[in-house]
């Protein structure tokens, strides 16, 4: 018989042989053969409590049909989106259709993780009626008491470590986001208990699969006459470190601004405000580690378990998305890591100077601005009267190779870059920015933004890109300010580049390739410019023809609360194919 997970048994007869009582077994539940368990181990699980002595948990919703009842929350109105009911009835008398809906996710602790939103207008209406059509099959109602309370929930199927995190109120649970239903006074306590490495290492021998339930969870040991007060006040610091860090980031609904813009960090020198605000995520990131360490402490004492545990937790299971260790993985070396938080930050200066164009986000004024269907300016005007960086008035940004037009994005994003900012530091903060991203912004907009942006909103953007077949045409939309006429100004761009601009250059260059005073090396590179423009001429015709111009008079109507998956592929081949999105 071979070791068993962590060599650690109880006797040994010898370092290739084990003794151990079947009576031992029946300690831990479900009787599993954990010949390598110690003593402690076995003296933690044959205690009096269990976790289900104090608490109860809870299977959530199974809608039957998740494409048709859930979405991301960016995806809706946000006037449809009601955060924080704290009971079934006050979800009811909010007249909303849209809820937080916990589904699980991701290898994350504390808190976070919450994106997700489900339709659950008049108590889960739409749902119910589908079921009885048939048209949701495996839907279950499970555990609805227990709807948009306080609790604690974890990720089921996870393939790495558990992670256990604060739900705040308002959400409705999911079937792979169960909860723990605790006294509210020693939730947070509890929360402590369940991310320490001591509740780790008795799932090891409860749940040696990948899928961590509700039984598992239930029959697992509490403490003899523990206090757990002093658990819980370290609880709450590590909440509110993950809390801070999750609001920091555009996908949170609770994001106010961006940390690089916050009065505390800013400078003038782009370069200065990064170091400060690195300097302040280093310090939380530390801290929750410290905190991680001291909670490990107060469990490994509790269960006596001092020679079976210790309590340092690698900074890659600090998870703060502004951890590289966590973000990126403990493999790279230090510099790589830097420049890995580095980009990504820029990246998410980009995205935040983008929503400002659009009038999602205003200089000006903290939060979401535009969000729901159909703003227009003149919503915006109204929430922000004298703004210092002005949201586009049509809602179409240009994306081109050149300066072709005055609102392009890359001319915008360096009017941003001087309002945000200042002037007397512009060229050193825009080459700052072009050296962390690896490439001119312009570039970078062309190539990469786009990816970047659906990545980032998980194959639902909010952003769309009308786009030529070869990319020689390309502008950016916000979806909730689309109106049925947005394709018709889409396409007022495009015949204006086409028929403009592009053939007053063309004229230009026919002049030079004949003109008695250009060199031959002029005359040559002017017809190799001629032949590139008659090119991309044949390309723009055609997406015109074929494409746009059709689309343009069909004066297609959305609906948000369709969500992204039904909308953005009425739209065909005039936008840039998305896979998973686009017919």
């Amino acid at each position: 018989m071979s070791n068993g997970p962590n060599n650690r048994t109880q006797p040994v007869t010898d370092k290739y042989f084990f003794q151990a009582s079947a009576v031992e077994f029946k300690k831990i539940p479900g009787c599993p053969i954990a010949y390598w368990a110690s003593a402690s181990i076995y003296s933690a699980f044959d205690c009096a409590k269990r976790i289900s002595d104090m608490t109860s948990l809870h299977r959530g919703i199974s809608t039957g049909n998740t494409d048709l009842f859930a979405r991301v929350w960016h995806e809706v109105p946000i006037e449809n989106l009601c955060i924080g009911a704290n009971s079934v009835e006050s979800a009811r008398l909010s007249g909303a259709r849209w809820f937080p809906y916990n589904r699980g996710g991701s290898f994350r602790k504390w808190y976070g993780l919450g994106i997700d939103i489900l339709d659950y207008e008049n108590d889960g209406r739409r749902m119910i009626e589908a079921a009885k059509k048939g048209e949701s099959p495996g839907f279950r109602h499970d555990g609805s008491a227990e709807y948009f309370l306080p609790t604690i929930t974890w990720t089921a199927l996870t393939a790495g470590k558990p992670s256990f995190r604060l739900l705040e109120a308002g959400y409705i649970l999911g079937h792979k986001g169960s909860s723990i239903k605790t006294p509210d006074s020693s939730r947070l306590a509890f929360l402590s208990l369940f991310n320490s490495n001591t509740f780790e290492r008795f799932l090891e021998y409860t749940s040696p699969t990948l899928d961590i339930n509700i039984s598992q969870l239930s029959s697992l040991p509490l403490p003899d006459n523990f206090d757990f007060s002093q658990a819980g006040n370290v609880a709450i610091e590590l909440v509110n470190l993950g809390k801070t860090d999750w609001n920091s980031y555009e996908t949170s609904w609770d994001f106010i601004n961006l940390p690089l813009m916050r009065p505390e960090c800013r400078q003038p020198k782009l370069h200065l405000t990064y170091q400060k605000l690195r300097a302040v995520w280093r310090e939380m990131t530390f801290e929750m580690q410290r905190l991680e360490e001291e909670n490990n402490r107060i469990f490994i004492e509790a269960y006596s378990l001092q020679d079976e545990l210790t309590p340092e937790v690698p900074l890659d299971e600090i998870t703060l998305t502004c951890n590289p260790h966590y973000q990126y993985g403990n493999s790279k070396s230090e510099d790589e890591l830097e420049a890995l938080l580095l980009a990504d930050t820029m990246r998410e200066l980009v995205s935040y100077a983008v929503g400002c164009m659009f009038g999602r986000y205003a200089l000006d004024k903290p939060g979401l601005i535009l969000a729901n269907q159909g703003e227009t300016i003149e919503d915006y005007l109204k929430r922000v009267p004298e703004p210092s960086f002005p949201a586009d008035d049509d809602n179409v940004i240009p994306m081109l190779d050149g300066d072709w037009f005055t609102d392009d994005i890359t001319e915008r994003f360096r009017e941003f870059l001087r309002i945000a900012f200042g002037e007397e530091h512009y060229e050193k903060n825009l080459r700052f920015v072009e050296q962390a991203l690896g490439k001119d912004i312009r570039k970078y907009f062309l190539k990469d933004f786009y990816n970047d942006h659906v990545r980032r909103y998980k194959k639902r953007p909010i952003y769309w890109l009308f786009s030529s077949p070869k990319g020689s045409f390309n502008a950016l939309i916000y979806m909730h300010r689309y109106q049925p006429h947005t394709v018709g100004t889409v396409l007022e761009y495009l015949r204006d580049f086409k028929d403009e601009k592009l053939q007053a250059r063309k004229n230009h260059l026919e002049a030079v390739s004949i003109s008695a005073g250009a060199s031959q090396g002029d005359k040559t590179k002017a017809l190799k410019e001629i032949e590139k423009i008659n090119k991309i001429l044949a390309e723009l015709d055609d997406y015109e023809r074929d494409v746009l111009y059709p689309l343009a008079t069909e004066q297609v109507e959305i609906d948000l609360d369709d969500g992204v998956k039904v909308n953005y592929p009425k739209f065909g081949e005039a936008l840039k194919k998305i896979t998973g999105l686009s017919q």
